[in-house]
C-alpha cells in the first residue's frame, strides 16, 4: 500500500471522469457515509478542491495496487485559526483493521507538521467506528453536537405560523430581507458582520479561535456553494433605525442531488439585538420560504451543540427532533 496525493479538479460531471484516485475516494465517501444528506459528486469534488471559504486544501488516496482503499481531505484555514488543520480520513468498510486508518492519520498529522500545524480537528458520530478509531489513536472529544431533524411535510405549518406572530411581536424594529444564491455585492459586507456572530457558539474544549470574516471571504464561500451545486437561501434581520445588520440564517439544498434533504446553515444574532425572538423569526421566515420554492424538500437537518440549549430551545420549538450525536475531535501533532 503506498500514499499518493491527487489533485481535486471540481469541473467533471462524474467520478468515472475525475482524476485518478477522486472518484475511487468518492466511492468510499460513499459507501462510509451516516444517514442523513448523501454529497453529490460535484459538491465532494469542489469540497476536495478547496474548504467551505477558500481554505487551501489537499486530497490524499491509500492505494493498494490499482485499488484505491482509503484516503484523506486535509484543509489548512488561512484567514484564521492557521493552528488547526481540519481532518477527514476514510477508510473502505472492507479494509478496515488493516492499518490504512492508521496509516493515513500519520501521514495527516506529518503533513500537518509540516505546514506549521500544531493540532488535527475531525469530526465522527458518536456511536460509529470513527470515534473508536479516533480513541484509540489519543484524539480528545472536545465537543458534542446533536443533529436534529425536521419532517416538513408532518410539520404543523399553521401552528408555525402562529409562533411566528407571537415572536414577531417581540422583534418590533426590525425588517427582514431575503435573497436566493449568491450574497448581493453590497450585502456581503454585512454579511461578514452577521458571520462573526458565530463566534459565539459554544465549542466546549475545541481549540478553535474566533474566525475572522471580510467581504472577500463571504464572497469566496459562495463562489464555493456555486461551485459544488449548492442552492441557498438566506434571510437578514435590519435593524430599522439606523439599519445596522442584527441576525442571519441560511438552507442550503443540492441541486443536483436533494433526495428531500435541506441543511440547515449558520443561525446568528448579534449581541445586540438579542432577547428580542430573532433567531426564532428569522428560521421561520427562511423555512416558510423554503417550503414555497422547493415542493420536494422533505427533510431539514440541522446542528445543534449540546452547550447551546437557547438554539435548542428554539429548535425543539419548531419542531426539530433528535437524530444522532457527533463528536468534535481533536489532537496534538
Amino acid at each position: 500500500m503506498h500514499i499518493e496525493r491527487v489533485a481535486a479538479a471540481e469541473h467533471e460531471i462524474g467520478p468515472e471522469d475525475g482524476p485518478a484516485g477522486l472518484g475511487g475516494l468518492y466511492e468510499i465517501a460513499r459507501v462510509c457515509a451516516w444517514p442523513g444528506p448523501a454529497m453529490s459528486w460535484r459538491h465532494f469534488a469542489a469540497s476536495a478542491a478547496s474548504g467551505s471559504s477558500g481554505e487551501r486544501t489537499e486530497t490524499w488516496v491509500a492505494r493498494d495496487g490499482g485499488e484505491v482503499v482509503g484516503g484523506l481531505i486535509l484543509r489548512l484555514p488561512a484567514h484564521d485559526n492557521t493552528h488547526l488543520a481540519l481532518l477527514q480520513v476514510m477508510t473502505h468498510p472492507a479494509r478496515r483493521r488493516e492499518g490504512i486508518g492508521g496509516a493515513l492519520l500519520d501521514h495527516a498529522s506529518a503533513r500537518a507538521h509540516a505546514e506549521g500545524r500544531s493540532v488535527l480537528v475531525g469530526e465522527a458520530p458518536a456511536d460509529g467506528p470513527g470515534s473508536a478509531f479516533a480513541d484509540a489513536r489519543g484524539f480528545s472529544r472536545a465537543t458534542t453536537e446533536t443533529r436534529l431533524v425536521l419532517d416538513l411535510p408532518a410539520a404543523d405549518w399553521s401552528g408555525l405560523e402562529l409562533l411566528r406572530a407571537r415572536a414577531v411581536r417581540h422583534a418590533t424594529g426590525y425588517s427582514l430581507e431575503r435573497w436566493a444564491g449568491p450574497t448581493p455585492a453590497d450585502l456581503l459586507d454585512d454579511m461578514a458582520r452577521l458571520n462573526e456572530g458565530m463566534n459565539d457558539e459554544p465549542l466546549g474544549d475545541l481549540a478553535m479561535e474566533d474566525q475572522r470574516w471580510n467581504a472577500e471571504r463571504v464572497r469566496a464561500r459562495d463562489e464555493m456553494l456555486s461551485r459544488a451545486g449548492q442552492r441557498t437561501y438566506t434571510v437578514i434581520a435590519r435593524h430599522l433605525s439606523g439599519g445596522d445588520p442584527a441576525g442571519y440564517t441560511q438552507l442550503v439544498m443540492d441541486a443536483e442531488q436533494p433526495e428531500g434533504w435541506v441543511r440547515q446553515s449558520s443561525t446568528a444574532v448579534l449581541k445586540a439585538h438579542r432577547g428580542r425572538r430573532l433567531g426564532l423569526v428569522l428560521k421561520l421566515a427562511n423555512l416558510m420560504w423554503l417550503r414555497a420554492c422547493e415542493p420536494s424538500a422533505e427533510r431539514v437537518i440541522t446542528w445543534n451543540s449540546v452547550e447551546n440549549p437557547h438554539m435548542l430551545a428554539i429548535n425543539e420549538a419548531i419542531g426539530f427532533t433528535v437524530f444522532d450525536t457527533w463528536n468534535g475531535l481533536q489532537l496534538a501533532v
